[in-house]
């Protein structure tokens, strides 16, 4: 199979998405540091690279992160060649593949929540490189993990606030608040 990479922005200035045409993995996993890259060869060998500072993997993409002071286009066309060579070699993202929750747990109040996390919010969360995780639900208050590009970037505050808080005040009268819980 040829592989083909290609780059999208995502609304966080410092994460790229790198789309191929194969699918990588099954869910997401992300390695927002170099030691949490230790079980994933693929993200140890990008953290070599100076400018990365945050590796996340889903479906067909991976999201980079790059440090402060390094430009896209210096480091865009190295990742593209990288990633490209990566995935022909057949490089692993994880040593052991780790089970992706299928299955939502909780009360019934909780158990929708994470539907509508699962089936509205996650797909519009990967499109802008990222992926969201559900946390819990207390007192109105449901907290979430946003990761990859997601994670730091400038306007997840208002997809929070204005996205995903009042989608899910609209759907579950319960909620009264949606917060993130920092890394």
């Amino acid at each position: 199979m040829n592989i083909n990479v290609y780059t999208e922005l995502t609304p966080n200035p410092a994460t790229m998405k790198f789309i191929v045409n194969k699918l990588l993995i099954n869910g997401s996993v992300d390695f927002p540091t170099k030691e949490s890259a230790e079980k994933s060869p693929f993200a140890k060998e990008l953290y070599k690279f100076s400018f990365v500072n945050g590796v996340f993997f889903a479906s067909n993409f991976v999201t980079i992160t790059k440090t402060e002071g390094s430009e896209w286009a210096d480091v865009e066309p190295i990742m593209k060649e990288f990633v490209k060579g990566a995935i022909e070699s057949e490089l692993k993202i994880q040593l052991e593949e780790e089970a992706e929750a299928g299955n939502f747990e909780g009360t019934e109040t909780e158990v929708k929540i994470q539907q509508i996390l699962h089936d509205y919010v996650r797909p519009a969360v990967e499109q802008d490189g990222g992926a969201i995780s559900y946390r819990s639900f207390n007192e109105g208050v449901v907290t979430v993990e946003l990761r990859g590009s997601c994670s730091g970037c400038p306007s997840s505050t208002v997809t929070l606030k204005a996205g995903i808080e009042n989608l899910l005040k609209r759907m579950v009268p319960e909620v009264t608040e949606v917060v993130s819980e920092a890394l």
